[in-house]
């Protein structure tokens, strides 16, 4: 069973397209990322069941000991990834909480917008760009 990419998850959705004026992360913003965070939360949701159903499906219990390390390594690869979704869904529920709260779009380092397009290409950003970038950078030079 192949691994999927988290972010191919994301469901496709039309982007958002702002009125002349319209406040930024008003109620009809907010409801456009609500809707990509959940309909993307349901898609890591079905990969999950779909992991367990093959998992439950294809464990034989193989003679040859080549086949059986084959087989414990696939699905430790398949455990590993669904354990890096398990971590985004996590980060997915709270970032629908914070949209909830009305704490959603603005960078928690500077507090300036985010931007809608950067939201949707990561909707679960909490920083923005120029924020992200620098701490990439301390994060290279620190070695970490």
């Amino acid at each position: 069973m192949p691994s999927t990419n988290p972010e191919s998850l994301m469901k496709d959705f039309t982007p958002y397209v702002a009125k002349d004026g319209e406040e930024y992360m008003n109620e009809n913003q907010l409801a456009h990322f609500k809707s990509i965070l959940l309909n993307w939360k349901q898609g890591l949701m079905e990969e999950v069941d779909r992991t367990v159903n093959h998992l439950k499906e294809e464990a034989v219990n193989y003679a040859d000991p080549n086949d059986r390390a084959s087989q414990e390594e696939e699905f430790s690869l398949e455990l590993r990834a669904r354990d890096r979704e398990r971590k985004l869904v996590k980060k997915i529920s709270q970032t629908i909480e914070r949209i909830n709260e009305d704490d959603y779009g603005f960078c928690d380092e500077c507090g300036i917008e985010i931007g809608i397009r950067r939201l949707e290409a990561r909707p679960t950003a909490t920083m923005c760009i120029d924020c992200k970038t620098l701490a990439e950078i301390k994060e290279k030079q620190i070695g970490g």
